[in-house]
């Protein structure tokens, strides 16, 4: 008789977003008129809330390289690490403040929801945004409890 051993459990590959698809974000366009252009660096997000849906976007989709070009660099890690387990699954904005084209700061106040190895959860958090060099970037973030 065979004597069988547990292989590691392999987590399903991330749903495979494409131009037509809808965008993670959770506005009504698709990816390619929403996030994916700024992603592609086609266009560059206009308000800090425009670039906190196309970073948690990024998340979803996997792109470490937008997340870096996007993150100020006096607060940028070396490199963004992706954990297999992980699906981001909704994006809720619960609140922004300043952010516009007139403004050179902002914040975003949202909950963003995921599986961890299949468990819901959720990252409730108060990012706070810069204009560097014209473009908006992330700066900072405090976790809201």
């Amino acid at each position: 008789m065979s004597r069988r051993t547990s292989r590691p459990r392999q987590q399903p590959a991330a749903p495979r977003i494409t131009a037509t698809s809808p965008c993670p974000c959770g506005l009504s366009a698709t990816y390619g008129e929403c996030c994916g252009r700024f992603h592609s660096g086609s266009a560059a997000a206009p308000t800090c809330e425009a670039l906190m849906r196309s970073r948690y976007t990024a998340f979803a989709v996997q792109d470490a390289a937008y997340l870096l070009r996007t993150w100020h660099p006096e607060t940028r890690p070396p490199g963004v690490d992706f954990d297999p387990a992980m699906r981001w699954t909704g994006l809720e904005i619960l609140d922004t403040t300043e952010g516009s084209a007139f403004h050179t700061t902002g914040t975003v106040t949202f909950r963003a929801h995921y599986t961890d190895d299949g468990r819901p959860d959720s990252l409730h958090e108060q990012s706070r945004f810069v204009r560097h060099e014209g473009a908006w970037v992330y700066s900072a973030a405090v976790f809201v409890a």
